[in-house]
């Protein structure tokens, strides 16, 4: 499954920004989907996923502020990013899967995963 995220660039703190990530074959809803992010010289952190069956998990560090939703029809799930701060500035991957639940926040549970996008705080 080809997976390719969109919508990274810069923001200044407390804007706002929407990332994108769509998968080329296979129903969206069938697959667990979920968002991670790295700086350099760090593994790949949790940020946010939706499972198959509807549910959603966050991050604490991005609680309140960002949201994980997904469009059926256009095969596609969204991140939506708000009051963002200095701290969110990453390159934001998209991971697909069919993933055991206590692996949810664990990036090797996920077997597709996108380029990145890049996210900066550019205050």
């Amino acid at each position: 499954v080809k997976v390719v995220e969109s919508g990274g660039g810069l923001a200044q703190t407390g804007e706002s920004l929407t990332l994108s990530c769509a998968i080329s074959e296979g129903s969206i809803s069938r697959r667990d989907m979920a968002w991670f992010r790295q700086v350099p010289g760090k593994g790949r952190e949790f940020v946010a996923a939706r499972r198959r069956d509807g549910h959603l998990y966050y991050a604490e560090s991005v609680k309140g502020r960002f949201a994980i939703s997904r469009d059926n029809n256009r095969n596609t799930v969204y991140l939506q990013m708000r009051a963002l701060r200095p701290e969110d500035t990453a390159v934001y991957y998209c991971g697909a899967g069919t993933v055991i639940l206590r692996r949810t926040r664990d990036d090797t549970g996920y077997y597709s995963w996108g380029q990145g996008t890049r996210v900066t705080d550019s205050s």
